[in-house]
């Protein structure tokens, strides 16, 4: 598994269904997404923003998602796995998005 990541890119991600939801992740994570997409795991994977502050929200979610899900190191995943948020992490990603000027 990748070591501890590192934030600095917002994406939007578009469910096989059609659903959206936005995403901080890094590069790694967006190689992964696009990979997704010629899988079929997901339908559509787009960079809002890149080189974003790495501001204390960002710190929290980094912490958040390093330390609850195991990041592979490569890009061609086997599946499309979707970091499940509860409603302190939904509420660092719409600040975030705040400090981004996308919300």
């Amino acid at each position: 598994m990748a070591n501890l990541q590192t934030f600095d890119i917002i994406e939007e991600i578009t469910r096989n269904d059609g659903t959206k939801y936005r995403e901080i992740g890094n590069l790694l994570h967006n190689g992964q997404a696009e990979y997704a997409v010629e899988q079929g795991f997901i339908k559509e994977v787009r960079i809002m923003k890149i080189n974003i502050p790495h501001s204390s929200n960002v710190e929290k979610y980094e912490k958040y998602v390093n330390t609850n899900f195991e990041i592979p190191e490569k890009v061609a995943i086997d599946v499309w796995v979707e970091w499940e948020k509860n409603a302190e992490n939904e509420a660092l990603i719409e600040a975030i998005l705040s400090e981004n000027q996308l919300s």
